[in-house]
């Protein structure tokens, strides 16, 4: 059986994803991304096909429709390593 690298538990599942994919200063986000999923932890595993069509849809940029993403800056705070 497999285990999941970062939580060591859970079961691998067959799903349809969404990614926010970046490329370069750009953010794409692709839906139905086939992907397997730890079901405890949610880390994502997606085969070699599937990551090069990602990249082949980041670079090609066609696009079905615009969303709206609001940016927010944490503001300047004390240093969270202290």
């Amino acid at each position: 059986m497999e285990t999941c690298y970062f939580c060591r538990k859970g079961i691998l599942e067959d799903r349809k994803v969404t990614v926010d994919f970046r490329w370069g200063d750009k953010l794409i986000v692709i839906e139905e991304v086939p992907a397997k999923v730890w079901n405890e932890c949610g880390e994502k595993y997606y085969s070699a096909e599937v990551s090069r069509e990602m990249d082949k849809i980041a670079v090609e940029r066609k696009k079905e429709k615009v969303i709206e993403v609001p940016l927010i800056r944490l503001p300047a705070t004390p240093s969270a390593l202290a």
